[in-house]
């Protein structure tokens, strides 16, 4: 019997299209049930992408429970769950919304932050930054983050815009489509890099907002929202 092929895919969102090609292949019996799961080195090679994506790929099938565990490898499970392709796009359509009103948002209050805090307030901001650490819990993080967030819009010198952010920040953190991706226990690993990569532009965003450097600030912030959303999108399930 030939080995089954696999194309190439895109770089963008590598994880989630592999994750989606093996369970499309699973669903229709290409990778049928009980079979030995492909070899972690042939499915990089057939996807042309790097172990870690495959390996977050076969982690999110394992989560859905599609794919099984025995000893050190992995089998196409025997009664598979009705798990629909794709089915998460709506969860991860809500959470790009959120982020889409993140980036209007944030980036205009950190340039503004820049030009307008008061230095009490960028030295409030320094002080919050400097709490951040990849070592914190997720809770601690999100709590931290929370509050590093409205310091920022406080010191924008807008009332309306403050007030306006509050709403979209409140927005953020009742989502159960949010919650959900971060407290999931098969998205730990992911969860702790946003933590930490974070932690890092947090105080890049700080810097710029006390040095008073609008448009630094709005890179840091535009920059920090894309990668916490490409994490959420991209390697989260």
């Amino acid at each position: 019997m030939d080995p089954i092929q696999f194309a190439p895919v895109s770089r963008t969102t590598v994880s989630e299209k592999v994750r989606d090609s093996l369970l499309e292949s699973i669903r229709d019996g290409v990778l049928a049930p009980g079979a030995r799961f492909p070899a972690e080195r042939t499915l990089c090679e057939q996807f042309g992408v790097a172990r870690t994506s495959v390996r977050e790929a076969v982690q999110g099938l394992v989560f859905l429970g599609c794919v099984i565990k025995r000893g050190n490898r992995f089998f196409v499970a025997e009664d598979l769950p009705d798990v629909p392709l794709g089915g998460d796009d709506r969860r991860k359509r809500n959470i790009s919304e959120l982020f889409e009103v993140r980036q209007v948002t944030e980036v205009a209050i950190a340039r503004l932050a820049a030009l307008r805090a008061s230095d009490a307030e960028r030295a409030q901001i320094a002080a919050l930054a400097a709490e951040f650490g990849p070592g914190l819990r997720l809770e601690e993080f999100r709590d931290l983050d929370r509050r590093f967030h409205l310091a920022l819009a406080r010191a924008c010198g807008n009332p309306t815009l403050h007030e306006l952010y509050r709403k979209a920040l409140d927005a953020v953190f009742a989502s159960e489509d949010f919650s959900s991706l971060l407290d999931a226990e098969n998205n730990a690993a992911a969860v702790r890099e946003v933590i930490a990569e974070a932690s890092i532009a947090h105080v890049r965003i700080a810097d710029a907002v006390t040095s008073g450097d609008p448009k630094v600030a709005a890179l840091a912030a535009a920059d920090h929202l894309g990668e916490v959303e490409k994490h959420m999108i991209a390697r989260m399930f």
